[in-house]
């Protein structure tokens, strides 16, 4: 089954995930399928590796934690928009030195960067392990550094490291 369907769940979400953007057909059907497959052939053929989670137990306790941030980023985002100039904003970057070296850990950290409103993910460095990312409120650079390594990095280490 592997070497017809490398990816058969992916496969499967994908044809869902098109039918659920797209009115249901057979025409919509056929052409979902066809791009679901030959997605499956195109992530068989960049070979990743398979994540292993050492701690399960840690991962609700993360994603309850980065629903609860991403929340007050939202709103801390809104008031930014709506409240206007009351006071001078200033964006900048930031350099956080990680531990995580983990592939799926750090591609995961950058999910959770990139979702949450006010801050992206940049650039990280796999030599040194240094993390570039923008910060649209940046009021204390320590306090990101903290953030992130001791609130998101630590629990992915107990997750895949």
């Amino acid at each position: 089954m592997r070497r017809v369907l490398p990816y058969p769940l992916l496969t499967a979400s994908l044809i869902l995930m098109w039918l659920l953007l797209n009115s249901f057909s057979l025409g919509h059907l056929i052409l979902g399928t066809i791009f679901a497959y030959g997605a499956s052939w195109a992530m068989a053929a960049l070979q990743p590796s398979k994540p292993r989670i050492r701690r399960w137990d840690v991962i609700p306790r993360l994603f309850f934690v980065v629903l609860g941030d991403v929340f007050r980023s939202n709103v801390a985002v809104a008031g930014i928009i709506l409240l206007g100039k009351r006071r001078e904003r200033t964006s900048g970057f930031v350099i956080i030195p990680l531990e995580l070296r983990d592939r799926t850990g750090l591609a995961v950290l950058a999910c959770i960067l990139t979702a949450t409103p006010g801050t992206a993910w940049v650039e990280y460095h796999a030599d040194n392990g240094r993390l570039l990312i923008h910060v649209l409120d940046l009021v204390d650079e320590n306090a990101w550094i903290e953030l992130i390594r001791n609130r998101y990095a630590r629990m992915l280490s107990e997750i895949f490291e």
